[in-house]
């Protein structure tokens, strides 16, 4: 069919501002410092409803829940990198070789984790009772680009593969670029029944915090095994800023989240299957 040259003129123009997000970075970008934060969409991306749990899913393996149907909260996390450098973490394999405490063999995915990268905490407003979500290890990769109002356009993107025993694999976050972990992989849940050996979650309001590189002690000599920030905690990554690293908001808890769940994911319905990190 033949087409007007104007209209063929604007097809050409269009292709032409498409983004592109092709892997052409040939290599890390660690002039500058990163900078991790947590998308502020996690207060439109939860949902509690019942679900079956079978006993081949690694998050029930791994993070000691009773199989069978189980009260849940699901959730999706995005934590964008917003300063000048990457996240650079490039082959589990080389760190496992150099037994720097950065990974761990998850022996049902059959694959490392990296280890402190994302505390998730579900927590009491008045009791500060807090209870420990499913996931146990992260990948971390340029999944999405980084929205244009967080003042920086995504250029390609460079970590794409969390690779295996001996696969080479290629983990960190691009600066411009996030890492999501959406609701449906593995253990993005708390267990609200009692399920998973932590107290049941009575009907309520309660706070869901997302800290990305969370602060941890130092040893009795009060060293860090990778950095230190100012206050004195030790860090898995060094950043610009890490007053900008916790994301809370208000989940409602009900008694009965009914077929269809509640929340604002509340339609969303459970896959059958438990995917890995960012397999869909």
């Amino acid at each position: 069919m033949n087409r007007p040259a104007h209209v063929l003129f604007a097809l050409c123009l269009a292709l032409v501002a498409l983004p592109t997000f092709a892997s052409d970075k040939s290599a890390p970008d660690l002039t500058g410092l990163p900078d991790l934060i947590v998308s502020d969409m996690l207060g439109q991306q939860w949902v509690v409803r019942e679900e079956n749990l079978p006993a081949t899913f690694c998050s029930v393996e791994e993070g000691g829940v009773t199989p069978g149907i189980r009260k849940l909260i699901r959730f999706t996390v995005t934590t964008p990198n917003i300063g000048d450098a990457d996240i650079y973490n490039g082959d589990p394999n080389t760190h496992i070789a150099a037994n720097d405490g950065l990974y761990e063999f998850a022996t049902c995915h059959n694959h490392y984790h990296f280890k402190n990268y994302t505390l998730y905490q579900l927590i009491d407003p008045n009791t500060g009772f807090v209870w420990k979500a499913a996931k146990r290890g992260f990948c971390m990769l340029d999944t999405d680009p980084n929205p244009a109002w967080l003042g920086e356009s995504a250029g390609p993107n460079y970590y794409l593969s969390c690779g295996a025993v001996g696969i080479p694999g290629n983990q960190g976050i691009s600066h411009g670029w996030a890492d999501t972990y959406r609701f449906f992989l593995g253990g993005q849940y708390f267990v609200l029944d009692g399920g998973d050996n932590q107290p049941p979650v009575p009907a309520g309001d309660y706070i869901l915090r997302i800290t990305v590189n969370p602060p941890y002690a130092p040893d009795k000599k009060g060293n860090c095994p990778r950095f230190k920030d100012p206050s004195g905690l030790c860090r898995q990554f060094q950043e610009s800023n890490y007053l900008n690293n916790v994301r809370e908001t208000i989940v409602q808890i009900p008694d009965h989240p009914g077929r269809d769940g509640v929340g604002p994911l509340k339609n969303e319905k459970a896959l059958g299957y438990e995917p890995a990190e960012h397999d869909q």
